[in-house]
């Protein structure tokens, strides 16, 4: 299958670059480019990307606004958005998870790197750069929001089980071995929680797992 992509970077040249990077493979198709927050969302309500590489600092609307457009509309519920910036700051990863986004890489990231961070996020994992993952764990983990368990009242036993597991890190294959059972089944379980808490992806589900204190940075509850 062909990954639908859709560029939004105020600078011509940076969108040039990424173009050019993505069009070498086959399988990555750079469906349209947006120069600021507003026409990121209508590019993506008019052809529905499968990943949007969203810039944070644009005119007008900015991209952490412009991901919050895209990932609350309805219509574009198998859109998602991968974060790329020079700006690596705390303030940034949080707004940018918090408003939906399914990853968080800089630029300075790696051609093959990019290529695969687009492939994992529309396949439908999540996406953190190794220095950030560990802050945005300890960051939610340190900030539990009143209510948020109640989204997941609605899990199985097994179901808080695999959520405790995926957010300490563990890929579906590990959670099948932790758990002696296969990794379909492991999947399943992942995406029903997913579906029953109302989260996106991966990454909205281990938020709402440290948001709701089912788990801590420092151990499982």
């Amino acid at each position: 299958m062909t990954v639908r992509v859709l560029l939004a970077d105020d600078q011509a040249l940076v969108r040039a670059g990424f173009g050019s990077l993505l069009r070498r493979s086959r399988d990555i198709d750079v469906v349209a480019e947006a120069g600021t927050g507003d026409e990121a969302v209508r590019a993506a309500r008019a052809h529905r990307p499968d990943v949007v590489l969203m810039d944070i600092r644009m005119p007008g609307l900015d991209g952490i606004a412009a991901t919050e457009r895209i990932c609350g509309d309805p219509g574009l519920a198998g859109t998602r958005v991968i974060v790329l910036t020079t700006f690596e700051t705390d303030d940034y990863v949080f707004a940018a998870l918090r408003a939906g986004a399914s990853g968080f890489l800089t630029k300075e990231v790696e051609p093959d790197e990019l290529r695969r961070a687009v492939r994992v996020v529309a396949a439908g994992e999540a996406l953190l750069s190794p220095s950030v993952t560990a802050r945005v764990v300890t960051e939610f983990a340190r900030r539990p929001l009143a209510g948020a368990g109640r989204r997941l009242d609605f899990l199985t036993a097994r179901e808080v089980e695999v959520v405790r597991l995926v957010a300490s890190g563990l890929s579906n294959d590990e959670i099948a071995r932790e758990l002696y059972i296969s990794p379909l089944t492991a999947k399943t379980h992942v995406t029903r929680a997913i579906a029953k808490a109302g989260v996106r992806d991966r990454v909205q589900l281990v938020i709402l797992a440290y948001e709701s204190g089912l788990v801590t940075a420092q151990r499982e509850n």
